[in-house]
């Protein structure tokens, strides 16, 4: 399998995905740079997480207009698997390639920590190597991760399975307390209505190795694979 780490500048997450998928799954994996407009070659595209453009304006905003952008919503119409993380969660929401916007953290703060996650549907592209309900610690780094829509779309998106992980407590309970950043409903991570394209705030990167405490992480990347071979 080939992935495309995409690189726009103030990117500073695109060395943490490259290792995770070349040295640590051992998958074939380069490197975009945010002006290419051929992504055909790849199986799977990563919108990696920092500061694209220095956030100016709001999160992703400029980098919604990026040349490979385009290139990147034909090859999400065609079915295409795609994945922002952090970052490139707020340039897939910018292109309306995910639905809502993220707003500035509650606590008008930085937050950067392991946060627990409820798998609410493991039956996606990148959710099917863990189990509805299975509790993954996967660390969070961000300003603005407060996700909110639009509640007829919330609606919908609760009743098509839409919605894959929510921020919850260690016992799977999914409580304000838990909620980090003010999210809508605690959400974490949501697909598009055709499940090939996964938006999420927390870092899966960042947890797939044991060194760094958690390798939960890794139910988003094998989820990716056995999707991809026909096993998920």
């Amino acid at each position: 399998m080939k992935f495309g780490v995409v690189v726009f500048p103030g990117s500073n997450c695109e060395a943490d995905c490259h290792h995770v998928i070349g040295e640590v799954l051992e998958e074939d994996v380069q490197y975009i740079w945010h002006q290419e407009t051929d992504v055909s070659s790849y199986d799977c595209l990563i919108l990696p997480g920092g500061f694209s453009y220095g956030d100016y304006l709001r999160c992703g905003a400029i980098a919604r207009f990026s040349p490979v952008m385009e290139t990147i919503a034909n090859y999400a119409r065609e079915g295409g698997l795609v994945i922002g993380i952090c970052n490139g969660f707020q340039i897939l929401l910018e292109a309306g390639l995910l639905p809502g916007a993220t707003l500035k953290n509650t606590s008008l703060r930085f937050i950067c920590r392991f946060v627990n996650l409820r798998v609410e549907n493991d039956s996606t592209p990148w959710s099917n190597q863990g189990q509805a309900g299975q509790v993954l610690r996967i660390p969070i780094a961000h300003n603005e991760g407060n996700y909110i829509v639009g509640k007829d779309i919330y609606n919908r998106m609760v009743d098509e399975g839409r919605i894959v992980l929510r921020y919850c407590d260690k016992l799977g309970e999914v409580t304000p307390d838990a909620n980090p950043n003010g999210a809508m409903d605690n959400i974490a991570g949501v697909c598009n209505e055709g499940f090939n394209v996964f938006g999420l705030m927390p870092h899966p990167e960042r947890a797939s190795e044991e060194i760094l405490g958690s390798t939960d992480g890794l139910v988003i990347w094998e989820s990716i694979m056995a999707h991809y071979r026909g096993k998920g």
